[in-house]
């Protein structure tokens, strides 16, 4: 299914082979294709290519993966589990008689994957489409007939049921789904749309639902059953199929063009995951992550398309287009919950310039001294391998690009370097080991324990040091892989602060297998699978898998770390230790951080900015945490109403503190303004640095 493959391909943050993590722009600049033929219900069997492929994969995963879980009836249970979700995670279409009729399969399908033999998946999948054009004819029945919503009655509808239990019959089904159109009624009358509006948008709505299903063929209930298996393995493995195969060599040759953004599904929405680094979508600073899509147009004033309910790669499909042409977005902003209200914005699809994505410098002043921070913003780990390749001696990478900064702030006489490495997702494997060398004389950064046990120990690749003065690294919850090796040494060696969140915990490599060359094919019928087939570990013996980096000073936030990252994943690998490498730590006192986490915390009581920072987060969460919403809708607009206010609130305190006058409702703000906003995280970084240099703060030399 769509999701599944947009989801795994996120997942190839860091291999061996060095592949960058440019690939998560999606390639949004294919021409929309034609649309794909309905498929009918004896097209849906499997072929010997699908028996082939079962054959081939249960053997690599077998042999390669990282780890050892036997086919057995403990996994068959996880896959029937993951397949059922997969179709329904929602649980709107399936009814309890459905799971009880189907459970004869649920431990039987390790020996029926042992067999090659895929009877049950193409049966539960059938009838998956059956109840899919029974829940979309009774939308459709509901939206025909005249609207008799009385939104005086104080109900709820719950439009987040992965964790509900199955409806027991049509009957419960029918009475989910009144509330459902009911919501999405109310949802379009609020937005001021008109009720001939409003029928036609929801009877679009539904049939697209029913459309997009019957035009999955026989790869994609394959990939999709396949997928339910190797996710029971471990969440970064996983199967592409022939299309998705494609698909994955487009986003490689084009992941320099697009809009620069990565979408996942959401329950019946389509969500920004991440905004890739000099982007459009990053330039435009228009578009977030956890903002959810819920419409997409042509052109400066071509219709939105409403794109609730579609699968994620129909999604996708619309928002590609050629560079330099417009396409815009409706979206549900992060903090707004499921209640709206809704924004459009517009962006211009274009190259992702690389010279946006390169790591930046700038200095920050400490007020009331005359000490000057250096900032250096690492977006991404990357390196123009063509160009080095070709022999050029001037390709740009991320330690050479950085080398230069560091020459430079030298000549500003900077105090202190901070290394901001927020939303950095990865990328190359040898930037991060000679990055990590430009702060340390020599010894290892990072430990590589294979499928085999055997241990790699990668060093510093270049003896020397670039910088060697007091170093500070800010981290978040999105900083990740190449990030984690970066910041895990620094704190392994003690080389500097580690500040922020704790950081998402990906701490495996993957590895993608072709099976057509396995199989001795020349066509690409049979796919590849992506196996995770190593796992690091930091020179100190632990691992950042799972638990991540925990910084020496956490910034409180809103998310706790259990709801995001490698902890968040279902059946994801655990954190474990190895014997740790022989390394010689820096000699900072080891009371020097705890000083400046107890100066940190005195000051937070009366940082303004940053607390009013902690309270949006908290508007945020609390928005994201909401599983139902009312059906009155004198409920409902109170609610927008008072989250509109509030926000506007936050707003307009956020303003006057950097001097700026505040907004009156309705009116945005100006483009013109020529004051800076703030970073606040980045702004308190700087101050703890400064604390730990400052001989009136502390005593401590990094």
């Amino acid at each position: 299914m769509a999701c599944v493959q947009v989801i795994n391909i996120l997942s190839l943050k860091l291999m061996k082979n060095n592949i960058a993590l440019l690939l998560i722009s999606l390639c949004l600049c294919v021409p929309v294709k034609a649309e794909i033929p309905q498929v009918s219900a004896s097209e849906l069997q499997s072929g010997r290519k699908h028996e082939k492929a079962v054959e081939m994969i249960t053997h690599l995963i077998d042999v390669y993966h990282y780890r050892k879980k036997s086919l057995n009836d403990e996994l068959s249970t996880q896959i029937f589990d993951n397949y059922f979700k997969s179709l329904d995670q929602n649980h709107s279409f399936f009814t309890q008689a459905d799971i009880d009729e189907f459970e004869k399969y649920r431990d039987t399908l390790d020996e029926a994957l042992e067999r090659a033999e895929l009877t049950a998946a193409f049966d539960i999948f059938k009838r998956y489409c059956g109840r899919i054009e029974e829940r979309v004819e009774h939308a459709l029945l509901i939206v025909d007939s005249d609207f008799d919503f009385d939104f005086s009655i104080a109900e709820e509808y719950q439009f987040d049921r992965r964790e509900s239990e199955w409806a027991k019959d049509s009957k419960e089904l029918n009475e989910l789904w009144r509330k459902r159109v009911k919501n999405d009624y109310l949802s379009l009358l609020l937005a001021e749309k008109e009720e001939s509006e409003i029928k036609e948008t929801l009877k679009k709505r539904y049939s697209r639902l029913k459309t997009s299903t019957f035009q999955l063929d026989a790869n994609d209930v394959f990939q999709t059953f396949i997928n339910a298996y190797t996710t029971a393995i471990e969440p970064h493995t996983s199967y592409f199929s022939p299309r998705t195969s494609e698909n994955f060599d487009i986003s490689m040759r084009l992941s320099l063009e697009g809009i620069g953004a990565v979408l996942r599904a959401e329950t019946d929405y389509t969500q920004v995951q991440k905004i890739v680094p000099g982007g459009p979508a990053d330039l435009s600073q228009q578009l977030f992550a956890e903002d959810r899509i819920v419409g997409v147009g042509q052109n400066a004033d071509g219709d939105i398309v409403d794109v609730i309910g579609w699968r994620l790669d129909d999604v996708v499909e619309l928002i590609r287009g050629a560079k330099d042409t417009t396409v815009r977005l409706e979206i549900l902003p992060k903090n707004t919950g499921h209640k709206g209200p809704n924004r459009i914005i517009s962006i211009v699809r274009d190259k992702i310039k690389l010279e946006e994505q390169a790591a930046k410098s700038s200095i920050i002043d400490i007020t009331d001294s005359a000490a000057k921070i250096g900032v250096i913003d690492v977006p991404t780990f990357y390196s123009d391998f063509a160009a080095q390749a070709r022999g050029e001696k001037d390709y740009k990478s991320t330690s050479r690009d950085v080398r230069k900064l560091l020459s430079e702030m030298d000549k500003d006489g900077i105090d202190g370097i901070i290394i901001d490495l927020r939303s950095n997702g990865g990328g190359s494997l040898s930037e991060a080991l000679e990055f990590t060398g430009l702060f340390i004389e020599s010894g290892p950064i990072v430990q590589t324990k294979d499928t085999t046990g055997r241990i790699e120990i990668n060093n510093d690749p270049d003896s020397g040091i670039a910088y060697a003065g007091p170093l500070a690294v800010l981290v978040d919850r999105n900083s990740a892989s190449a990030s984690e090796i970066f910041a895990g040494a620094i704190q392994d060696y003690r080389r500097g602060i580690i500040i922020g969140e704790p950081t998402f915990g990906k701490g495996t490599v993957q590895q993608i297998m072709d099976l057509n060359r396995f199989a001795g094919s020349n066509n690409n019928e049979h796919g590849r699978l992506k196996a995770t087939i190593a796992q690091f570990f930091r020179i100190s013996g632990g691992s950042n898998q799972h638990k991540g980096v925990v910084p020496d000073i956490v910034f409180p936030t809103a998310v706790t770390a259990k709801d995001h990252g490698e902890r968040a994943l279902d059946n994801a690998l655990p954190w474990e230790k190895i014997k740790p490498a022989r390394y010689i730590s820096a000699s900072a006192p080891v009371d020097s951080f705890e000083r400046a986490r107890q100066q940190f915390e005195l000051r937070l009581k009366s940082n303004k900015l940053f607390n009013l920072l902690l309270e949006q987060q908290l508007l945020s969460q609390s928005a994201s945490e909401k599983k139902s919403v009312s059906l009155l809708k004198e409920a409902r607009s109170s609610e927008r109403e008072e989250l509109k206010l509030t926000q506007l609130t936050l707003q307009n305190e956020f303003r006057q503190a950097q001097g700026l006058a505040p907004l009156v409702e309705g009116e945005e703000a100006d483009d013109d303004e020529d004051i800076e906003p703030i970073d606040v995280l980045l702004e308190e970084a700087a101050q703890i640095l400064y604390d730990l240099i400052s001989p009136t703060h502390s005593t401590a030399q990094l």
